[in-house]
């Protein structure tokens, strides 16, 4: 995806309360909150820990009440919260080296591994296991008011899929040289080739048509 598409007149500028979420996976769409991850002009949508709380509200991890007290307590501990939200970048940079190198059909660093093993260790000191209807389900602790609390959901995604057989189908979108997106590929025959096909896949084609003309001049 590139934002500069969404950006022309009349349109409504992204934020990080509205950026499209095409990842198909929570750690997928954390990594996409810089646009693109390849080429020129890109755009961090997270420059500090109250976009960190707004993001999480927006696909779905955070309560309305729980982004209303996370802002809240992020304003009254400004130090806590800027370690928190300089520890959330760190962990989304590993996750991007970490799936665009499986996405590229390589072997993640050991570093970046021992990285998400770490923020997924110290998530699990916060959860618990709960029955369901299915059998049993991972739950964080009611009573956590914890502000890195939004890195645990993450945390626990990046190694869901990781140990998943869902692993073979992250792609990374080519855009036309500036996307690199991640998404998961939940097509049936597996041949989904971009982020967006309104957007990333729409440009491609364009540019394809365009040079087909130009070839038959």
């Amino acid at each position: 995806m590139n934002p500069q598409s969404n950006d022309q007149a009349g349109s409504v500028p992204l934020t990080v309360e509205t950026i499209e979420l095409l990842g198909g996976w929570l750690c997928l769409d954390f990594v996409n909150t810089v646009d693109p991850r390849v080429g020129a002009h890109s755009r961090d949508f997270l420059t500090n820990y109250a976009d960190l709380v707004l993001w999480s509200h927006h696909v779905g991890v955070l309560t309305e009440a729980r982004r209303g007290y996370l802002l809240h307590a992020g304003a009254q501990h400004t130090v806590e919260a800027s370690k928190i939200f300089a520890r959330a970048i760190v962990l989304r940079e590993t996750l991007y080296r970490v799936f665009s190198a499986i996405a590229g059909a390589t072997t993640p660093e050991r570093a970046d591994l021992d990285v998400l093993q770490a923020e997924f260790a110290e998530a699990m000191q916060h959860a618990s296991l709960v029955p369901t209807t299915e059998g049993f389900a991972t739950a964080w602790l009611k009573n956590e008011d914890a502000l890195d609390c939004i890195l645990w959901p993450i945390a626990t995604s990046a190694v869901e899929l990781l140990t998943s057989n869902r692993i073979r189908r992250v792609k990374q979108c080519p855009g036309v040289g500036d996307c690199g997106w991640l998404f998961l590929d939940i097509s049936k025959n597996g041949s989904r080739l971009w982020c967006s096909m309104n957007d990333c896949g729409s440009r491609a084609k364009m540019r394809r048509q365009y040079a087909r003309k130009r070839a038959a001049r």
